[in-house]
């Protein structure tokens, strides 16, 4: 493939070296500060000879960066997160457009794997009405949102799959919790790429589920696979399409 990317931070740099390896040509760099990018912004100059556009910017460039890509007609692997209030705009976006779009707000297989797992608890947590779920993640101190993208998508698991709970709070809580809440809770600091932790708590005993990313190949490998997996694709996807597909072979 040739991949354009869109954000050379520490995440665009893993994921050029992982693209090259695995012998794909990263034909433009694209980043508004970065001494070493080919371009500033999203154009159709530079996404001219692009198979696939692998965005980890920031969120505030997040859906502009999309209506670029779509308005060149190149598909698009969105791992930057913070833009998720727009989901519907953007779903329409792609589209009007025709091309292919991936979302995540986590790339890595391992922590996809741990989605998983999280719903067969969580729909079994649905019938013990003792057990309380909730979610605390830690990350790196120039972590930009909070709380991060995978910690919202393990909310939004656990509101489908627990009936009895219909709403995430992700602010310091002030008062006690109502039954119908989800506690999500964040901590930054250091370099921690990144912890989470489902917790399971009943008046006798913790259930705990536990995914610790150990660096960034992770999360930078996975987005490669995904933009090898939408180059051929037209339409909206989350990862749990890509997953569903290598599990199950649909």
């Amino acid at each position: 493939m040739n991949i354009a990317i869109s954000g050379y931070g520490r995440m665009g740099k893993l994921i050029r070296t992982i693209a090259e390896q695995r012998g794909h040509t990263i034909c433009a760099v694209i980043d508004p500060v970065s001494e070493e990018a080919s371009f500033k912004e999203l154009s159709n100059e530079s996404l001219s000879e692009a198979d696939v556009v692998i965005d980890f910017s920031v969120p505030s460039s997040a859906v502009e960066n999309i209506k670029k890509a779509a308005k060149a007609g190149v598909s698009m692997v969105m791992g930057t997160t913070g833009w998720y209030g727009e989901m519907e705009e953007v779903q329409k976006i792609i589209e009007d457009s025709g091309i292919g779009f991936i979302w995540s707000g986590n790339f890595s297989t391992g922590v996809n794997l741990f989605f998983s797992i999280i719903r067969n608890a969580a729909s079994i947590i649905n019938y013990f009405d003792s057990y309380d779920p909730l979610v605390h993640e830690y990350h790196h101190r120039n972590k930009a949102d909070s709380p991060s993208g995978t910690a919202a998508m393990i909310g939004e698991i656990l509101l489908e799959e627990i009936e009895r709970k219909e709403r995430i709070v992700t602010e310091s809580l002030k008062r006690k919790i109502e039954a119908d809440e989800i506690h999500i809770s964040s901590t930054r600091g250091g370099s921690i790429p990144g912890t989470h932790s489902v917790i399971f708590d009943s008046d006798v005993d913790t259930i705990e589920l536990k995914h610790t990313a150990r660096g960034r190949e992770g999360f930078a490998a996975g987005a490669v696979a995904a933009a090898a997996w939408i180059k051929h694709r037209s339409g909206f996807y989350g990862i749990e399409n890509m997953m569903k597909e290598i599990i199950k072979g649909e």
